[in-house]
């Protein structure tokens, strides 16, 4: 679905690039295509990791945060955010490969 969404908002862009689509339009489909800040349990920030096959303190090189804070989100001690959730999801949707 996500595809879908980012070739709609290009679209709606490029409409509104041309004047072809007004700003309060523009702002309405920016509120559709973002996606929802995403939610991250520990054993799903685990499954994540265990997918990419790499240990805690290699994993939070590739989020660049510090090994402890892995742990942390994976014990449930704090949760992921802004950036990093951001980075997980993208893990999470297309694989290790797509931040490589």
């Amino acid at each position: 679905m996500s595809d879908i969404l980012d070739m709609a908002h290009d679209m709606a862009k490029d409409l509104h690039e041309v004047g072809a689509m007004d700003d309060i339009t523009m702002r309405v489909m920016d509120r559709i295509c973002v996606p929802e800040k995403p939610s991250f349990t520990p054993a799903r920030i685990k499954k994540i990791r265990a997918k990419s096959r790499m240990s805690q303190p290699v994993f939070a090189q590739f989020l660049n945060v510090g090994a402890t804070t892995v742990a942390q989100w994976e014990q449930g001690k704090k949760s992921p955010g802004g950036s990093s959730a951001r980075l997980l999801d993208v893990i999470d949707r297309k694989g290790i490969e797509a931040i490589i």
